[in-house]
């Protein structure tokens, strides 16, 4: 990790994550949008998932997967399903229809579920059952009717989990032929109303060149994770939960950003010392290789440094750090305290872990419940409200607009003839 002062912190800093050779992937959309399943499962040979005589995982494989999953992995699964769940229906309770009617206009929202969405599901570097559950759990609580799930090489605990989390279809593909095939659909995959998950760049380009042929929750990928710390916090935990993020991907990125230059020192030769064992260290060996520290002369410098990047995870772990908590504005989730870690959130703590990166926290937080509805608008209007004031404020507004059939709309409800 390359250590920097503050002062010789530059714009390049706070610069997104750009990546070059994806040209293939509209190349690849395109095509699947073309041939369907054929190209799917082309593309999937080629890119080292295999021969698919069978894109879809079928009941008997679903349930041999199940009885093949160690008695602790379904366990486990449980109580994160659980804990996920837990937190998706409360924040479900926190949104309500409501209805105003005041003087004749009668005005509202309805909470509507989504169809059907897509849950992309990484499996190329390890199979990630965790995914499925981050996303087919909120949005069976929110009503949604079918959820399906698209994973490359697909494992048995990643359909255990799927089976657990109520999943109604699972297709043992991924890469950006999984995006393209939910999005518009083949023979086999169901086009979907929207794609949730994270991946890698080809994955989140692909998800961004079909955004508008279907919805998508974010760009989601790679990872990172930024640690603010003092003397105070644990350096074995800050240099593990740097591991944590960089084994994810090459492209992944760690920060930590600390007032003690001393405590740095710490986090990296434990980074060194815990890298040395890591069964991970040749993904996380690069993207740790490329990640930064910066010592700061206050908290103050180090929370304007987190506001301005936005990052994916952001862990503080300072004297009185709970204090500061309003003063964080742009992260994907945030963790609290020496013991509040980031892997928690990853599997089972109850909020989700698919969370926006590349500095999109700036606009939106992670997937969440509310994800997977929409809130839709209806009025009813009668005809003395209409005629009473409406219909004027309207006329008058179309003629400064020049849209004269809207004008007229209003001027025929305005009669005193209708």
């Amino acid at each position: 990790m390359k250590v920097i002062k503050y002062s010789e912190l530059t714009e390049d800093f706070y610069k997104y994550q750009e990546f070059e050779g994806l040209e293939s992937v509209s190349a690849i959309i395109c095509d699947v949008k073309k041939r369907g399943d054929a190209a799917v499962k082309e593309y999937s040979q080629k890119f080292g998932d295999g021969e698919l005589i069978n894109l879809e995982v079928s009941q008997e494989e679903i349930e041999k997967a199940f009885s093949e999953t160690p008695e602790e992995i379904i366990n486990a699964l449980k109580q994160a399903i659980a804990n996920i769940k837990n937190f998706a229906e409360t924040q479900f309770s926190a949104i309500k229809e409501i209805e105003t009617d005041i003087n004749g206009i009668k005005l509202g929202h309805k909470i509507i579920p989504l169809e059907k969405i897509g849950a992309y599901v990484p499996g190329g570097n390890y199979p990630l059952p965790s995914s499925v559950i981050m996303s087919a759990i909120p949005a069976k609580v929110a009503g949604v009717k079918e959820v399906i799930v698209c994973s490359p090489k697909i494992q048995p605990a990643t359909i255990a989990a799927c089976k657990l989390s109520g999943v109604d279809k699972i297709f043992r593909i991924g890469g950006v032929q999984a995006i393209a095939g939910m999005a518009y659909g083949t023979e086999t995959i169901p086009k979907v109303d929207k794609i949730t998950g994270p991946g890698n760049k080809y994955v989140t380009a692909a998800k961004k060149e079909v955004y508008g042929v279907c919805g998508i929750d974010f760009l989601a990928g790679p990872s990172e994770v930024m640690v603010i710390a003092d003397e105070t916090a644990n350096s074995s935990f800050v240099a593990a939960d740097l591991l944590a993020q960089c084994e994810h991907d090459p492209d992944a990125r760690a920060y930590l950003i600390t007032t003690s230059e001393k405590f740095a020192q710490e986090v990296l030769e434990k980074v060194d010392e815990f890298l040395k064992k890591l069964e991970t260290k040749q993904i996380a060996s690069q993207s740790i290789a490329k990640s930064i520290i910066i010592i700061v002369d206050n908290m103050e410098q180090a929370l304007q440094i987190a506001n301005k990047k936005a990052p994916e995870h952001l862990e503080i772990c300072y004297i009185n750090a709970e204090k500061d908590i309003d003063k964080y504005k742009n992260y994907g989730s945030l963790f609290i305290g020496n013991y509040s870690a980031e892997v928690l959130g990853d599997y089972c703590s109850g909020t989700n872990h698919i969370l926006p990166t590349n500095g999109v926290a700036r606009y939106t937080g992670g997937l969440s419940i509310f994800d997977f509805i929409k809130i839709q608008t209806y009025q009813k209007i009668s005809k003395e409200a209409a005629q009473n004031n409406l219909c004027n404020i309207a006329s008058t507004l179309a003629n400064i607009e020049g849209l004269m059939a809207h004008k007229l709309s209003a001027d025929l409800r305005n009669s005193p003839d209708n």
